[in-house]
């Protein structure tokens, strides 16, 4: 389907990777969770688990970030049945952007309907706080405007259409149900929306680039997710997706702070509980939607 077919990105190297997955657990998931950096305890709430370790997997990438586990979880989010990466990849592992979004093919193969997707953000938005959580309506796709776009290279239809639309590319009403859900946990103070913007990584931004992204409208900004967003919308799947505002990205030439890995991953952990309580009690609510 891509022009390097040797990295297992055709439909049948997919099917052949779902049907793997299938055959060694009885959880059909209907929802798929990715987790971001320091966040992967969502997939800790999963009941009856059985997991599998990355290169375990036929065709998957491997996870090479500090606070990525790397495995691939299958399992129950009250009575929920749900499949959960604990880790994903990203354009700076040196992988192509059309291994980086594979699972999620394996996603919508495996019978996922709804997507959900956390991240560690910087906050541009200068509202924002150290952890925030905030509710993503839409996306700034950068390494999408130099060509690097999850979908370049043949269609295949079985996925999706040649040029699928991304104006409701984040589920509207998932993201009202997040802000309900919010409010019932008590999260109001701390819950937000915005629009995320993906950069290539691994550097963090220069002032002068969180200038910028923050003047085109982008109010948090990561290394990750977007592309994920459009194969899963490619291929008919619900999006819902989140931030948690792990620093406030650097503005003002004459601050003394500086972006750090282990801040973000300490941030995680500090708010973490309350992100995997959102998570998992809007997954009850999906399953309702559903019927």
């Amino acid at each position: 389907m891509f022009p390097d077919t040797k990295n297992g990105y055709t439909y049948e190297d997919c099917k052949a990777t779902a049907d793997w997955l299938l055959a060694q657990t009885d959880v059909r998931p209907k929802v798929g969770i990715v987790c971001g950096s320091g966040l992967g305890g969502l997939a800790e709430m999963l009941k009856d688990q059985v997991a599998f370790n990355y290169k375990d997997i036929p065709n998957f990438p491997q996870s090479t970030v500090h606070g990525h586990a790397g495995r691939l979880v299958f399992g129950t989010l009250k009575g929920r049945p749900c499949v959960c990466m604990q880790g994903r990849f990203h354009l700076y592992e040196g992988y192509s952007i059309q291994k980086i979004t594979l699972p999620i093919r394996i996603f919508k193969l495996l019978g996922v309907e709804t997507v959900m997707l956390t991240n560690a953000a910087g906050g541009l938005n200068q509202d924002f706080k150290v952890g925030d959580i905030m509710i993503i309506k839409d996306h700034l796709n950068m390494p999408g405007f130099a060509g690097n776009n999850p979908l370049s290279g043949p269609n295949d239809e079985r996925f999706g259409v040649r040029f699928p639309c991304m104006s409701d590319a984040y589920d509207r009403e998932l993201q009202q149900m997040a802000m309900d859900v919010g409010q019932e946990l008590g999260y109001g103070d701390f819950l937000k929306e915005g629009v995320y913007c993906v950069l290539g990584g691994p550097s963090f931004e220069t002032v002068a680039e969180s200038r910028m992204l923050h003047k085109l409208g982008a109010d948090a900004v990561g290394m990750s997710t977007a592309p994920e967003v459009i194969v899963a919308r490619h291929c008919g799947m619900r999006v819902f997706a989140l931030s948690l505002i792990t620093n406030q990205v650097v503005m003002d030439y004459d601050s003394v702070e500086k972006a750090n890995h282990e801040e973000v991953l300490q941030t995680g952990k500090e708010r973490a509980e309350q992100l995997e309580r959102l998570v998992s009690t809007m997954v009850t609510k999906i399953e309702h939607n559903n019927n």
